[in-house]
């Protein structure tokens, strides 16, 4: 699925939609891809001499994924709300990632109760885990 259904999802816009397509997608998990590249803002002074995308970016991208899970389960309700990131705990960094590097983002919903979604991110680089976590989120009001 195309960035287009993302941007239909998620509000996220760049350059802080970090997600370039929906590999796979049912009820409870997704796969998506994204190829980072050398002229993305975070990648500049991280570092000059050995530039290496940031752990906060590669978690970003994976609570982006499963954000879009949670609001392709909830669309057919209707709803105006969109969900928010709450919690990001037990987090491993496995693999260092590159631009150029093209990474795998998987979310899957462990748990929902009420309002809370919780969920295990894994950020894969050539098929090795690169980074594991878990998180949580909510549903919030979408501010006009």
């Amino acid at each position: 699925m195309s960035i287009e259904t993302i941007k239909q999802l998620i509000p996220h816009r760049p350059p802080m939609l970090l997600l370039d397509e929906i590999v796979q997608c049912d009820n409870d998990r997704i796969v998506c891809r994204k190829t980072f590249r050398a002229d993305e803002f975070f990648v500049q002074g991280h570092y000059p001499e050995f530039p290496l995308v940031p752990g906060v970016i590669l978690v970003e991208s994976c609570c982006q994924a499963g954000a879009v899970l949670v609001a392709q389960r909830i669309q057919n309700d209707q709803s105006e709300n969109v969900p928010v990131l709450t919690r990001v705990d037990n987090a491993k960094f496995k693999q260092m990632v590159r631009p150029g590097n093209e990474v795998l983002l998987e979310a899957e919903i462990v748990e929902a109760i009420s309002q809370a979604i919780y969920l295990k991110g894994k950020v894969k680089l050539a098929d090795k885990l690169a980074v594991s976590f878990d998180f949580a989120c909510s549903m919030a009001p979408r501010s006009r």
